[in-house]
């Protein structure tokens, strides 16, 4: 398989799996090797006290974005840490996508960028996350030709 293929069936075995993210009502976009797109419209019950999104969902939409980017190598790698600056607020109807980017990918660590923004294009968070690879293949047992 090419790496733009690799990259794909990673995605899609690791997001087959998620749950949470599907819960939320996220949507698994592009993807490419170190790069992966989600979607995500905020619905009335993300509403925090003040009306706008919690927080903690776009995080959680920009750390699945980050997650399927940093496994898109056939390695098991997760989250060793993240920071995420919210710089504006979403609120309920707004249609959010993460576009997560690797910046360095060096042994078994790796470090990654994710933006998220509405549809009209305006910047809601940026988040750093930190990756760690573990030693194990996601397509394991799966044909590779």
């Amino acid at each position: 398989m090419d790496p733009e293929e690799v990259a794909r069936r990673c995605a899609r075995t690791v997001w087959d799996g998620d749950e949470a993210s599907r819960a939320l009502g996220m949507r698994l976009g592009d993807v490419s090797p170190g790069r992966a797109t989600i979607a995500m419209r905020v619905r009335d019950d993300m509403a925090n006290g003040h009306g706008i999104c919690h927080g903690g969902l776009i995080a959680s939409l920009a750390d699945s974005a980050f997650a399927i980017a940093c496994n898109t190598y056939d390695e098991v790698t997760v989250a060793a840490g993240f920071d995420v600056t919210f710089v504006a607020p979403a609120k309920p109807g707004d249609d959010l996508t993460a576009v997560a980017q690797e910046r360095v990918r060096q042994g078994r660590s790796g470090l990654y960028d994710v933006t998220v923004r509405t549809a009209d294009g305006s910047v809601i968070a940026e988040f750093r996350g930190r990756s760690r690879a573990l030693g194990r293949r996601i397509l394991e047992g799966q044909e590779r030709a």
